[in-house]
């Protein structure tokens, strides 16, 4: 993983971007006439608004800050400016560059240096020349006077933390079954310090957690449900905050097998709610937040094999009701049902599920944001949706009205699976609303969680979204 440090100043020799106004880097640097009359060409009419020098061993970028007037808008695009920046600087071999903030703008500069890191990522595990492919850049180094240490510590954990859960959603299944995805809990849970304990079938049955198991039915390999914490002495909330993750290994849409051509391929990615929930545990813990968070984690595949329930069964849930089953594919709300249900036990402040739950808010907002209801009071959305703008993953608040409860009322239990052809993503959390007892906000990431285009900053395969906003979302706590 990319080393994010602080720095005095750039060492000489090395590679630099120059971050600010053009009048701000060309005072920063011992640019002669000639250079200085070059960066001027170029950076007029540039939409990049970058211009770049390259001298024997090291490169020498100018980039100039966005116009726009909100800060998290500008931050943004110092994300996506960074990104460009690390192609150049791959291209050409180069192990570390220095972010110079010319500017005085600390958040810019952090901002520049995480779409640095974040767009160095790479998932090379299964390449035969994995070493001749692997990028370059190994340090980035910060020289701002207001950017702290403690600045420094938080960036490069949760770039490490999101890179973690980018990692687990690119790992295929024939890798990370549902009992390795536990292990891989228990990896992090060692690195970071939190506690990690993981339930079996056999206890997943004593706890009658029926819509796990009935998911699980067409797979060979068993569920587990992960209970993740971290309960630091100092605290502050006396309540625990609770993030459950789906945790469905690869989803074929089990008996009601997906129906478009290629819509399988991906399905690797349909844990990526748990991996953010992994990976805001490991960011967490590692970063020593005060905060007492629990982590709970569903998992299984989703197969049409052995004795896979079928469209019409009627399964009875862990808090007793009675569950029309129509759709196979709409599993992830049959298995989170149950984790959100167990989250009762602990009298939660607050309970936040993110799940790749429905191709309904794919097709609402694309890739551009992760949809989100819930019963969590305004102040508290309004927070997350704050931290949203902030790390630019953001959230778009749907409708939660009681009509659309109706929707999903069976002829025959208590409720069905799917709601019909209309709102498919709000009648998947009204599903969700019946094992809740407590403020609760869901998020459906189907839409951000994996691309198959490289993306700025988000290079193919898994995001990690969801990492970055809610670390964001407990460090501002």
């Amino acid at each position: 993983m990319t080393v994010v440090k602080k720095t005095s100043g750039a060492k000489a020799g090395a590679s630099i971007v120059l971050l600010g106004t053009e009048k701000s880097a060309l005072s920063n640097f011992t640019f002669n006439k000639q250079e200085k009359d070059f960066i001027s060409q170029r950076l007029k009419g540039n939409d990049k608004k970058m211009a770049m020098i390259s001298y024997p061993g090291k490169m020498v970028f100018v980039q100039l800050m966005s116009d726009k007037k909100q800060a998290y808008h500008r931050n943004e695009e110092c994300r996506k400016a960074a990104h460009v920046v690390a192609r150049y600087i791959n291209d050409n071999q180069i192990t570390e560059i220095t972010v110079v903030d010319t500017q005085n703008d600390p958040l810019a500069s952090l901002a520049f240096a995480e779409g640095l890191a974040l767009s160095n990522y790479q998932f090379l595990k299964y390449k035969k020349d994995a070493k001749k492919e692997a990028h370059s850049l190994k340090m980035v180094y910060v020289s701002s006077a207001k950017v702290t240490d403690k600045d420094i510590n938080n960036l490069q954990i949760v770039v490490d933390a999101t890179c973690l859960a980018r990692t687990l959603v690119n790992e295929p299944v024939s890798f990370l079954t549902a009992v390795q995805l536990s292990k891989e809990f228990e990896k992090l849970g060692k690195q970071a310090g939190f506690r990690v304990e993981v339930l079996n079938k056999s206890k997943i049955k004593s706890l009658k957690m029926g819509g796990l198991l009935s998911v699980n039915l067409g797979s060979i390999d068993p569920p587990t449900f992960s209970i993740m914490e971290y309960k630091p002495k100092n605290a502050k909330n006396k309540k625990p905050y609770v993030l459950v993750g789906k945790g469905v290994v690869y989803d074929t849409g089990g008996l009601s097998l997906k129906p478009t051509a290629n819509s399988m391929d991906m399905m690797k990615c349909d844990m990526a709610g748990s991996a953010a929930v992994a990976g805001t545990m490991y960011a967490i813990a590692k970063a020593k937040l005060p905060v007492h968070v629990i982590g709970l984690v569903p998992a299984t595949d989703n197969r049409p094999g052995g004795n896979a329930y079928v469209p019409g069964d009627v399964i009875e849930m862990m808090n007793g009701l009675q569950v029309e089953m129509l759709n196979a594919d709409a599993e992830g709300r049959m298995i989170l049902a149950d984790a959100l249900h167990y989250a009762k036990r602990y009298n939660p402040e607050l309970v936040i599920d993110l799940a790749t739950l429905t191709g309904a808010a794919a097709a609402a907002i694309g890739k551009y944001g992760i949809v989100a209801m819930g019963t969590a009071d305004e102040k508290t959305k309004g927070q997350l949706k704050e931290s949203g703008n902030t790390v630019y993953e953001r959230l778009a608040e749907m409708p939660f009205w009681e009509e659309y409860g109706d929707l999903i009322k069976s002829q025959v239990a208590d409720i069905k699976n799917v709601g019909g052809p209309h709102a498919g993503a709000i009648t998947a959390g009204k599903f969700l609303e019946h094992f809740i007892a407590y403020p609760w906000i869901h998020l459906d990431i189907a839409g951000p969680a994996f691309i198959t285009t490289n993306d700025p900053y988000k290079p193919y395969g898994g995001t990690g979204v969801g990492v970055r906003l809610l670390f964001d979302f407990f460090k501002n706590m």
